[in-house]
């Protein structure tokens, strides 16, 4: 059954969807997996994400194979997950980045 089942049984931890100021979405989801993997040390799923005009323009997620990893418009680069609460913490300061023009 591997991972897919595991993450059948997550528990969700965290969801928030809104739109900000601007009228661009940003939304939250995290999960708890009932067992840590070598995929998934941390026993956490998550998908964050920052969408302007329809596009997703920042997300973080750890996609089964992929691994953590960040995604900055049509670039994605590894992320190194340390906490649930830094990884909340670098996807807002990347959307402030972008919002200042400047490349998270």
């Amino acid at each position: 059954m591997g991972i897919a089942y595991q993450y059948m049984k997550a528990s969700l931890i965290r969801h928030v969807k809104g739109v900000d100021e601007l009228g661009n979405i940003i939304e939250v989801k995290m999960w708890k997996i009932p067992e840590r993997t070598a995929d998934n040390p941390y026993g956490y799923k998550y998908s964050l994400v920052y969408i302007v005009n329809g596009e997703r323009v920042i997300g973080y997620d750890n996609a089964e194979g992929k691994g953590e990893h960040r995604h900055y418009r049509e670039t994605e680069r590894p992320y190194r997950f340390k906490s649930v609460s830094q990884l909340v913490a670098d996807f807002y300061d990347d959307i402030e980045k972008f919002r200042r023009g400047e490349e998270p």
